[in-house]
């Protein structure tokens, strides 16, 4: 067992660590703190639980304490790929330097960018962010990554499942080539390793523990049922948390709508119960969260979002409802309790749909868990509650036919709640032509004549362009064949009183007598 005085922290440093409790320091804190105090890269392994937290934190308070903050240009950077861990690493540069100057800002989404704005231009020493707001800030110019001396990439697996490596690259790019990283993974599959491989430089290789293993002071449990459907897997899971001595506990599922529906399951059956994932309120987020950690909640009920690097003591037991997609999930799932040296208990719940996802769990763990079976009536979940349409209705889809309308299933063009007349009969040719004389079958079978006004005139041809013209001007005369425009009243001739009329026989306007204008005079009879 390593303590915390033999790895070089400060006396400061030491004293905010023994406030918190701890004394001995854990493999990978023991391993790491002293190659990051020389300066070096470094590439930790780990799963959660291991104390990943302070191996970055402890040597970074060291490190900058010398030295002054600039506005807008942080000295050192932490990514983390959700909101909640990048909180709680926020909680762990307050806890451990409480005894220093140093300053520290936290970039997450949810929040008010003015807030973050105003803290960036006082300056900070430490700036921990989310990939995506980091790069808000960045690109609104008021943000600048040149100062950066240590830049720490946590739960970089996490990242590459939440498709981050494409922002993680570009931050690289815009930091300093010449600077510090350490970077903390649980896992290192191929693309994490050719991100290390293009950014770190000659990194420290520390592997805590095997990747993908379980810890040996966690105790699993199988529980399998014999129905696949959702309201056999609430009164498992309801089951489990009744029959076990549950302190407090969290409840993973697949799908945020699921943790939505178990959440208030667990409610209405007397379990204290609220749901976390990532469709909520950042508030909301952080109230549920400081609830479970205080105790006052006692069954949280979380999507993977709250699965990775989540450091809430004390976690007694840990509940699969759904077999995660991904094996390495459930590394991370179960990994919420049995920590720092703690014993825990996991329970997940096996449905006859859950065979192939439950092998790749098992062959990636190499784990061999308890299986447990549980004494319900179940045919009591042979049939599940009825789902909802898309108007949030449950319940028979014939709803709509009693209010006197179709639904979706009826025959196209009938109105929603109208009486419709019945359709009339089709005369069939070679049929008795006895009907009688009520029937309205004689008016439907002839076509009704068309409306006058939608008659159309036939369609007159127009001239070709080359004939438009003259014919145009012989056509003048005839304009009294449209009387609707001979009504439209003609513009006066400025200066004149009476509106001069044409003699179609001799082609001369009458009507002025020897006043006549000369621009009226026709060509013809001009007087020289």
């Amino acid at each position: 067992m390593t303590e915390f005085s033999q790895l070089g922290l400060s006396p400061t440093t030491l004293q905010a660590v023994a406030d918190t409790g701890y004394t001995t320091a854990t493999p990978i804190q023991a391993q790491a703190i002293p190659v990051a105090l020389a300066g070096q890269d470094v590439l930790g392994i780990a799963q959660t639980g291991t104390g990943k937290t302070a191996a970055f934190t402890l040597p970074m308070i060291e490190k900058l304490q010398s030295g002054f903050a600039k506005a807008r240009m942080p000295r050192s950077l932490v990514i983390c790929p959700t909101r909640e861990l990048a909180d709680q690493v926020s909680a762990a540069f307050e806890r451990y330097a409480k005894g220093t100057k140093l300053s520290w800002a936290l970039l997450i989404g949810g929040v008010s960018f003015a807030d973050q704005e105003r803290k960036l231009d006082r300056g900070v020493d430490v700036l921990i962010a989310t990939p995506g707001r980091l790069l808000d800030h960045f690109e609104r110019g008021k943000l600048l990554m040149t100062g950066v001396q240590i830049m720490v990439v946590d739960e970089a697996d996490r990242m590459l499942d939440m498709g981050f490596i494409p922002d993680i690259e570009r931050i690289f790019k815009l930091t300093p080539a010449k600077k510090q990283t350490l970077f903390f993974s649980a896992t290192m599959p191929p693309e994490i390793t050719r991100l290390t491989q293009q950014f770190l430089k000659d990194p420290v290789r520390i592997e805590a523990s095997r990747p993908a293993t379980t810890g040996e002071n966690i105790t699993q449990h199988l529980v399998r049922i014999p129905i696949s459907t959702p309201k056999a897997k609430r009164m498992a899971l309801r089951a489990l948390v009744e029959r076990a001595d549950v302190k407090n506990g969290i409840v993973f599922c697949n799908r945020k709508t699921d943790v939505d529906i178990v959440a208030k399951s667990l409610k209405v059956h007397g379990l204290d119960a609220a749901p976390i994932h990532g469709d909520l309120e950042q508030s909301l987020r952080m109230k549920t969260l400081a609830s479970f950690r205080s105790g006052e909640l006692k069954l949280l009920v979380a999507s993977d979002v709250a699965a990775r690097g989540l450091d809430i003591p004390d976690v007694s037991h840990v509940f699969n409802y759904d077999v995660p997609h991904h094996a390495d999930d459930y590394v991370h799932r179960i990994g919420r309790t049995g920590r720092a040296g703690k014993t825990g208990d996991t329970y997940m719940i096996i449905t006859p749909a859950d065979a192939r996802s439950l092998d790749k769990v098992l062959k990636l763990t190499g784990s061999t868990p308890k299986e447990e079976t549980l004494d319900l009536d179940w045919s009591l979940a042979e049939g599940d509650e009825p789902r909802r349409d898309a108007r949030g209705r449950g319940g028979d889809r014939s709803r709509g036919r009693e209010r006197g309308g179709e639904s979706r299933g009826g025959e196209r063009g009938k109105g929603r709640g109208r009486e419709r007349s019945p359709r009339p009969e089709r005369e069939v040719q070679g049929a008795p032509a006895e009907t009688p004389a009520d029937t309205p079958v004689a008016v439907t079978a002839e076509p009704e004549a068309p409306r006058p006004r939608r008659e159309r005139q036939p369609r007159r041809e127009r001239p070709a362009p080359e004939a438009a013209a003259p014919q145009e001007r012989e056509d003048r005369p005839a304009r009294a064949e449209h009387p609707q425009r001979d009504q439209r009243p003609e513009r006066p001739v400025r200066g004149v009183q009476q509106q001069p009329e044409r003699d179609e026989g001799d082609n001369r306007v009458v009507g002025f007598g020897s006043d006549l204008p000369a621009f009226m005079t026709p060509p013809g009879s001009r007087r020289s």
